[in-house]
């Protein structure tokens, strides 16, 4: 099928970023020399987008999603977010913009068996300290907008693999953050599972106009993202944005 793609950088002024690098470069020692993650990558984010860092293990995807979760620290250059920039930033102030404004999904799940899905989604609001009704009701909202609302008493060694992904999602926009950045997360699923999660996802991109993040190398996930930035060796060697209807979202309901 030939796709009709739409040039980054096209159409008239964009609004301030909500994430931005400059330059970056992240680096490791290695012996007498070093090992470069990151070399010199520029690229900017707006609201709304379902954006994939694409590209082969080592090209540097995973680095760059730590380095936006202000999980990690660039090594030169700049990377901001949400008007943070993360090589100023203290740990709590990094815990801080963590913790209120960046949704994380792992291809592990991640969640805490001797929880309840209630309790597992619901973590991230009382680290907010966030009151007992509006927690209640966030998680409400939250499973259902995963379609696992009538699962919220089990717990995760009672669930399938993909209903476990569907509450890690609930957990990351149980706060109705600004981002979500998402590693492999349909790594460890089926076809019929994966599309659910991206069904989910993409929903929620429109829906609340959460900006996603992915790292990736699946075929299923490439096929849902509006953009699509290709990495190798550290290095941006593409830059694409897909028309919806591409990405299969115009049979979204």
């Amino acid at each position: 099928m030939n796709e009709r793609r739409v040039a980054a950088g096209s159409g008239g002024t964009a609004p301030s970023p909500l994430i931005s690098t400059r330059e970056l470069v992240k680096a490791y020692p290695m012996d007498h020399d070093r090992l470069v993650a990151l070399n010199h990558v520029n690229l900017t984010f707006q609201k709304g987008e379902f954006a994939g860092l694409v590209g082969p293990s080592g090209s540097g995807k995973t680095t760059l999603l730590n380095i936006l979760g202000s999980l990690d620290q660039p090594t030169e250059g700049s990377a901001e977010v949400l008007g943070h920039k993360i090589e100023g930033l203290s740990h709590k102030a990094a815990a801080e913009l963590r913790s209120r404004h960046i949704g994380f999904i792992f291809q592990t799940h991640n969640l805490f068996s001797v929880y309840t899905v209630y309790e597992n989604v619901e973590f991230p609001l009382l680290v907010l300290g966030m009151p007992p009704a509006d927690r209640r009701k966030a998680v409400k909202d939250a499973l259902e907008w995963v379609k696992l609302a009538d699962r919220a008493n089990s717990r995760p060694p009672q669930l399938s693999g993909g209903q476990s992904q569907r509450v890690a999602i609930a957990r990351a926009i149980v706060k109705r953050p600004e981002i979500v950045l998402a590693d492999e997360p349909t790594a460890n699923l089926d076809a019929k599972n994966s599309r659910n999660i991206l069904d989910t996802m993409a929903g929620l991109c429109r829906d609340l106009q959460t900006t996603f993040l992915f790292a990736t190398h699946d075929e299923k996930v490439i096929g849902y993202l509006r953009r699509k930035i290709v990495l190798n060796d550290g290095q941006v060697m593409e830059d694409t944005f897909i028309e919806p209807q591409l990405a299969g979202w115009d049979a979204r309901p």
